[in-house]
């Protein structure tokens, strides 16, 4: 057993396509001797294990299980015990890797892990691979651009509702929306309500099989929206 102990790195997989991983990522990933896999408390399937399955090598793998609930203190049962989890193995002296779609700092899982496994042993080396966000490629898939000249642009989550949308669009040029499934009935009421259903695309499953560009939201108008569905606000122009 090593004296020291191994280092944590948190790495961004990107939106989906398998493509869009950094050439560091993929470095670690096939150099690590342990890769945990966030899933969720109902099921093993990891969608960051599933886009670099291809690209690894003999590392082990394991799921952290995070439970999809609002309830502070599941929540924090949860991240305290999967820190727990990967800190046995960092302690060993062996390196780590948590993999996440996206990237890692972005509405991510890996910041309260991070969070959790500092407050925990504050003496642990962590590396954070950054990943490409699902908004940037559905903004290369529509070749929409986010900002131009001095523009600004918000970043959202739908999560809560459509009430920080709509305090939130009239201070920004541009707005991207993620996590809109849950409540995209409430958010598309804003968006007709301030006349923007012509300034806004929905993308959903970007760089996945299903992937779906909607250029006219009204075609989904009382439709249940996926998991992994944004909406991108441009209230100049949404078009190239």
């Amino acid at each position: 057993m090593s004296n020291s102990p191994g280092t944590l790195y948190g790495i961004g997989v990107g939106p989906g396509d398998p493509e869009l991983i950094t050439l560091k990522a993929l470095r670690v990933l096939k150099q690590v001797p342990y890769i945990f896999a966030p899933g969720s408390t109902k099921n093993d399937y990891s969608l960051a294990l599933n886009i670099v399955s291809r690209y690894l090598n003999q590392a082990r793998i394991e799921y952290l299980p995070f439970p999809m609930t609002t309830d502070r203190d599941l929540l924090q049962a949860a991240w305290e015990q999967n820190a727990r989890t990967v800190l046995r193995v960092l302690t060993s002296g062996q390196d780590a890797a948590f993999i996440t779609i996206g990237d890692p700092l972005t509405y991510s899982t890996f910041g309260y892990l991070l969070r959790t496994v500092k407050n925990i042993n504050p003496a642990i080396k962590v590396i954070t691979i950054p990943g490409i966000t699902s908004y940037h490629a559905a903004a290369a898939r529509a070749n929409i651009p986010l900002v131009e000249g001095d523009e600004s642009f918000y970043l959202v989550s739908g999560a809560g509702g459509a009430a920080r949308f709509r305090e939130a669009i009239a201070t920004t040029e541009n707005m991207v929306m993620l996590k809109t499934y849950r409540y995209f009935g409430e958010i598309y009421q804003v968006l007709d309500e301030l006349n923007l259903l012509d300034r806004a695309l929905c993308i959903s499953f970007c760089g996945l099989e299903g992937e779906t560009i909607v250029q006219d939201l009204r075609t989904l108008k009382d439709k249940q929206m996926s998991y992994l569905s944004l909406i991108i606000i441009r209230k100049q122009s949404n078009r190239s």
